[in-house]
Parts: C-alpha cells; structure tokens; sequence
C-alpha cells in the first residue's frame, strides 16, 4: 500500500494524504460533482397501505429542473427513528417494480420489501438510465440506457454516466436524511447487478453512508459491463487508465462493506479486490468491516445471500437491543 510517490502508507493521515490524490485521479475520469444543492422539493405522491407497511411514490429535485423518483416503503406504527436502506434497483424493464413488490413473484427480487418487512425505512429511486426523455429523443432503434446517457451527457459533457448515478445516490442520502422516522446516522445501501455497482461509487463519495452491501455487480471494471455508454464507455478499456474499483473499497474503510458473489458478475477473481482493500481497513482499525461472501449460484440475490446481507446489515445498523425484535 503506497501513495502516488511509491512511498508507504503507514498512517492514517498518510492514507487521508492518499484519499486526496485518489479523488483527485478519479475525478479526471468522473468529473466534479456539484459543490451546490438545489433544494429537494419533495413531492409525496400516492400511498398504499400494505398491512405491515405502507407504499408511497415521492419525487425529489437533484439538479435545478431535474427530478428522478421513487418508492418509499416505511414500516407500519414506526416509533422513534428507525434505521434506513436506500435500494438501488436491478437492470429491469420496470426499474423498481420487482424490488418494492409492485411487479412478479419472485422472493428473491423483492428486496425492498424484505428490509422494509425487516424494520427499515427503505427508498427505492428509479436509476437515470430509465428517465422519461423528452419527445423523439431516441433514435435509431437506440436502447433506452443509452438515450438516456447521451441525454445526461448534453447536461454534463463531462460526466460519466456513473457519475450521475453518484450525484443520484448522495441527492438520495439527501432526501433520506429529511424523512422524521429515519435516523441519519444508521442509513445504508444496497444493490444488485445495475444496483451493485452504483453502490460502491456512492459509499465512496458520501461519506454518511454507514454500511454497503454490493451483490453480484462486478467490482472490478474488467468484470463486467463498465465498458458501456450508460456506465464509463469504451475509454476505461484503453492502456493507460489506470483505475480500478479496489481504490473506492479503500475510499470506503472503515466503514462496513459487503461484497456477495455468485460465480457471475462476482466470483473468486473479485477475492483480489477485498484483499487489496483489507489493508486500509486494518490501519483504520476496522479489519472486521470489510465482508465476502460467494454463494457460487449465478447472477442472483439468493436465500444464502439474504441471509447474510441482512445479517451485516443488522450488526451494523441496528443496536442490539433491538435486532432480536426486527428478526424475520
């Protein structure tokens, strides 16, 4: 573990030192984020009540005349604050149908109601891949993950389209930290595949995330689709780049952080990347935060990989007096 210098790291204000050059790299391929925040304005929308928990569709502002929305699921005769999961959706037709339990039948898809059901104020926003665009945008029998990069991109020519996926998921923390039953300070993130990979890049870039779980995204950039317009493009295959998805883990420590693979997207190559973290968190003093699992059963949130997502989640969420009572 050494600094752009090739000089070791060995203290903690060594690895902040590291940090910095580290954002400062990784902003020449992402791009800034905005250093202002246009207000919220949150719109609470149409609330279903679902015996335990109730459904409401909420819209938010990120960027002046930009909304994204989104299904908050909140647990049914809340008292205090309670903990809260931000869910970033699967690549699916219905973006959060499945996960918030309004489209199939499948257990494993429907995350959101299973942390809600759990005892956590879940938000499930819709990625921008998915956004409305404006009419006759699309073209050319173009797919609309790719519309909708080459929408944002007229926005902001210097971003990737993972950069806006962060500005997202911090706008999200955002809308998480004004809701009254939520306590700020015990708010984590979840996501599979699509949902995997934003989750790495917003943990690293917000610093209010206190707990991560990544399932079968791909974290390295040569794992997986990264190559593609609604992610980085084709650049990140180019000699030279030089970035790689084990420096966000390290940007990350020594906050908790889950890792689950399945023999796919994630599978014993992506072992390398934990291992390139564990030494930050060690100097950090957090050995035990940094976690991996490999159910080794494909691109799915299986019931190995629930149970021990749920399990991490609760350890580092939830204080122990109440975990016993919030058990499924």
């Amino acid at each position: 573990m050494s600094n752009k210098s090739g000089q070791p790291v060995k203290t903690r204000a060594d690895w902040q030192a590291r940090c910095a050059e580290l954002r400062a790299e990784w902003a020449k391929v992402l791009g800034e984020l905005p250093t202002n925040k246009v207000p919220l304005a949150p719109q609470f929308l149409a609330k279903e009540d679902l015996g335990t928990f109730t459904r409401q569709k909420v819209t938010y502002q990120i960027e002046e005349g930009v909304r994204i929305d989104a299904m908050l699921l909140e647990p049914k005769n809340m008292t205090g604050k309670l903990p809260g999961i931000i869910l970033f959706h699967p690549t699916y037709s219905n973006h959060f149908a499945r996960a918030v339990g309004i489209e199939g039948d499948e257990p494993e898809r429907a995350q959101a109601v299973q942390y809600v059901q759990r005892g956590y104020v879940v938000l499930a926003p819709r990625c921008f891949i998915y956004s409305e665009l404006p009419p006759g945008f699309q073209k050319n029998k173009e797919r609309i993950w790719e519309a909708c990069a080459r929408w944002m991109k007229q926005r902001h020519p210097a971003w990737q389209s993972m950069t806006r996926m962060t500005w997202d998921g911090i706008r999200a923390m955002d809308f998480m930290e004004k809701l009254p039953g939520v306590d700020h300070k015990r708010v984590g993130i979840f996501g599979h595949s699509l949902g995997a990979k934003e989750v790495i890049y917003v943990a690293a870039y917000d610093p209010r995330v206190k707990c991560t779980v990544s399932s079968e995204g791909g974290v390295g950039l040569s794992f997986s689709n990264y190559d593609q317009v609604w992610y980085f493009g084709p650049h990140i295959n180019e000699p030279g780049f030089g970035r790689d998805n084990h420096e966000l883990l390290g940007m990350i420590a020594p906050r908790p952080f889950l890792l689950l693979a399945g023999n796919s997207a994630d599978n014993d190559r992506s072992w390398a990347y934990i291992q390139a973290a564990l030494p930050v968190y060690k100097l950090l003093g957090a050995p035990q935060n940094l976690g991996w699992f490999n159910h080794g059963l494909g691109h799915r949130y299986a019931e190995q990989a629930r149970t021990v997502a749920e399990e991490f989640f609760d350890t580092h969420l939830k204080p122990r007096n109440t975990k016993a009572a919030n058990r499924r």
